[in-house]
Parts: structure tokens; C-alpha cells; sequence
């Protein structure tokens, strides 16, 4: 019994940390690959999906407007 509630504390812990990476990258704009995946596949099956890279790379755009300034 131990053993299954060990594995079940580490199975909630890990949704637990991956909620908090979700929700920062939501707060910063960022939405889940996954996600963008997920709809690709129901919506637009005829189309291929952006790579995780590419993803990022239109997401950052969007957001900024292709203009990524750095203060250094």
C-alpha cells in the first residue's frame, strides 16, 4: 500500500509542477505546444503543424511584433 501511495504523491506532484509551467507561460503569453498541437489535428488536419521552434518563433512575434529588443 505504501508503494502505490508513494507513486500516486509523485504522480500529483508532477501535474502540480506542470500546472505552474502552464501557467507561467499563459502569463507571459506563451500558449502550450500541445495545445496548439491538439487543435491543429482537430481543426486543420489537412495542414502540417509548425515545429515546437517554429511555434515559439511566431508566438514571440505575435506577441512583440518581430521585434525582440534586449537591454544589454
Amino acid at each position: 500500500m505504501k508503494n502505490e501511495e508513494g507513486r500516486n504523491m509523485v504522480r500529483k506532484i508532477t501535474q502540480g509542477v506542470r500546472l505552474v509551467g502552464q501557467s507561467a507561460r499563459l502569463m507571459i503569453g506563451m500558449p502550450e505546444y500541445s495545445t496548439y498541437l491538439e487543435h491543429m489535428k482537430k481543426t486543420h488536419p489537412d495542414r502540417p503543424a509548425m515545429s515546437y521552434a517554429e511555434f515559439f518563433r511566431e508566438r514571440q512575434e505575435a506577441r512583440y511584433g518581430g521585434k525582440i529588443s534586449r537591454c544589454c
